[in-house]
């Protein structure tokens, strides 16, 4: 039985709000649809996350960009319709835009090189100059719509992990410079109170950290912020409509959001906000890890310390509404989403509705629980179970976290406990529909039945108060996360509740 820890009374700090700063989405024009919106609405209302971040703002299928000829003449006019409908209903769902720029419109590209079964294109503008307009079209655009002061407060990240070629055609360093440059430019000639930044790089492109700020800093471009993303799975095994692949330590994650102010410190963008811009367990679509109570687990600790680290840290992604790899064949199929299709919550989904209750003071931070008290009182406690990445060492079937914690400095003689898990066998649609038989469309019956799996165990006791403190014992199972909150109770029992006389009367009793 391991000791039990005695949490401060004192507040060691504020709990930073990096984990809800950002989230990621699939392609901007997916947000047209009805179980987008919906999903993203439900995310909100439980969650509410800061901004929203994706790919596709300036490719084909949102339309921006619309070349024509007439009279023998060329020219471009750009269209904003669908742009427009998607940032409405982002505002009108209290979520912002951070807007990354990419990728390259057919008609402005000079190559023909795809990415993604939607085939974005990922080669450099044919002219500059003609994406330096469309660029300032598109940001001037959003301020006349949205007003100065609200675009201000939408950071702007020049395209997405050109480290990898796969993304940017040949991964050449040296046309990314030149595409940041114009890019960066032309926003701050609109207006110099806009935020703009990159490199947007993958996990695999730190060493572009420090050239990039020796480029940006000797020819003195602007940059606001520093970004790049954060996966710990190795190598893709691909099966058919899936993906298997090991993990790393979830710490390497936190390593990795440490990265850019390591690598930076010294330079002129040493002290600039760092911004994740996409990080998740694995890098892929199609790996059914994203839909277990294991992932949950395993990124319950970088959700507690990430803020310590960055700025922002945006998972990647608040939906399943997402065909990076084509149209899902199931509908638990290993996407990014918090929520799968038809506003199904995953098990990360729960821990970040955890991390919404908690409160903004910390009391005490460890290995396996995070300890917060909010401006009334109430004590949120965050414990997840240890998890093994190797296979080789199972993780233990049961792991216990034992507190003393300060509720109150009042009369209460008792707190109320309220407690909510996510499990191997709690809040685990996975395993549900893994026992369903794995139903690729599930009938509406089925979806009910599924929507009831997927919500956490809840459980609530009275537990004593004595000298102020309540001894809170958490037993974990297997891959739990557990959300504790406990409140002093102010007892308002009438009198005559407990007089002895049993609840049902007997019909002789008077």
């Amino acid at each position: 039985m391991p000791a039990r820890i005695s949490v401060p009374d004192t507040s060691l700090r504020r709990l930073p709000d990096a984990w809800r700063q950002c989230v990621g989405t699939g392609r901007f024009d997916l947000a047209l649809r009805q179980d987008y919106q919906e999903s993203l609405a439900l995310i909100q209302r439980e969650i509410g996350f800061r901004h929203i971040r994706g790919h596709g703002l300036l490719s084909d299928g949102l339309g921006v960009h619309q070349p024509y000829e007439h009279a023998g003449s060329r020219g471009t006019r750009y269209a904003f319709t669908y742009l427009d409908q998607v940032v409405d209903a982002y505002l009108a769902l209290g979520i912002r835009p951070f807007v990354e720029l990419g990728f390259m419109p057919s008609g402005l590209a000079s190559g023909d090189q795809t990415v993604f079964w939607w085939r974005g294109n990922v080669t450099p503008p044919r002219s500059h100059a003609d994406w330096a307009d469309l660029v300032r079209a598109t940001v001037t655009h959003l301020i006349d719509r949205y007003g100065l002061d609200e675009v201000r407060r939408w950071p702007i990240e020049v395209w997405n992990e050109p480290d990898l070629d796969v993304f940017w055609a040949g991964a050449d360093r040296a046309a990314y410079h030149r595409l940041y440059e114009v890019t960066a430019t032309t926003i701050k000639e609109v207006d110099a109170g806009l935020q703009v930044g990159g490199p947007a790089v993958s996990p695999g492109g730190p060493e572009w950290l420090l050239p990039f700020a020796e480029f940006v800093t000797e020819r003195a471009v602007p940059v606001d912020f520093v970004s790049r993303h954060a996966y710990t799975s190795g190598p893709a095994r691909h099966v058919p409509f899936g993906t298997r692949q090991t993990l790393a330590p979830a710490g390497r994650l936190l390593e990795q959001f440490a990265q850019p102010r390591r690598d930076l410190a010294g330079t002129p963008l040493a002290d600039l906000p760092v911004h994740i811009t996409e990080f998740n367990s694995s890098y892929r679509p199609d790996n059914p890890v994203h839909d277990t109570a294991f992932n949950a687990a395993y990124l319950a600790p970088v959700l507690a310390a990430g803020g310590d680290l960055v700025d922002s840290f945006s998972y990647w992604t608040f939906c399943d509404v997402f065909e990076e790899v084509g149209i899902p064949t199931t509908l638990l199929h290993g996407g990014f989403g918090l929520l799968a299709h038809r506003q199904i919550k995953k098990p990360t989904y729960h821990l970040y509705a955890f991390m919404a209750r908690l409160g903004e003071q910390v009391l005490a931070h460890g290995d396996d629980h995070l300890v917060t008290r909010d401006g009334t009182g109430r004590i949120a406690v965050l414990a997840w179970a240890p998890v093994d990445v190797t296979g080789r060492d199972p993780a233990p079937q049961r792991h216990t976290v034992r507190l003393s914690v300060p509720v109150g400095t009042g009369t209460a003689a008792s707190a109320f406990l309220l407690r909510s898990s996510v499990s191997e066998q709690d809040g685990n649609v996975w395993a549900a529909w893994c026992e369903m038989g794995c139903p690729a469309s599930p009938r509406e019956g089925q979806l009910d039945a599924l929507r009831a799996a997927a919500e956490p165990a809840r459980r609530h006791a009275s537990l004593p108060i004595e000298s102020g403190r309540v001894a809170l014992d958490l037993e974990l199972s297997r891959h739990e996360v557990t959300l504790a909150e406990l409140t002093p109770v102010v007892d308002e029992t009438p009198p005559w509740w407990h007089d002895g006389l049993p609840l049902l009367a007997r019909e002789d009793q008077p």
